[in-house]
């Protein structure tokens, strides 16, 4: 699923907007997520999941192809904790 099926999915399913108005609403919400998550907090979607960001230590790594070692960076990253009536609805899904 690409950003343009949200929007579609947002233009057919919400009428009396235009793809135009449809676009700018999934490009508020996305512009907010990624405000938030930049400054730190959390996002917390009620039935779909939580996003979060953790602060990684710098550490040795090793080249494969090489084997040498390597200094891996301080870094950031952002994990995604489904909500269980996700999960839930996804094994529902599969068992079907």
């Amino acid at each position: 699923m690409t950003k343009a099926d949200l929007v579609e999915i947002v233009y057919e399913k919400i009428g009396g907007l235009s793809k135009k108005e449809s676009q700018d609403i999934v490009e508020a919400i996305f512009e907010t997520m990624k405000a938030s998550l930049k400054t730190g907090e959390k996002i917390k979607i009620s039935g779909f999941g939580n996003f979060t960001l953790r602060d990684k230590r710098p550490r040795k790594g090793r080249n494969p192809q090489t084997g040498d070692d390597i200094q891996i960076t301080a870094r950031r990253v952002l994990t995604f904790r489904p909500s269980q009536i996700l999960k839930s609805y996804i094994n529902e899904a599969k068992s079907s």
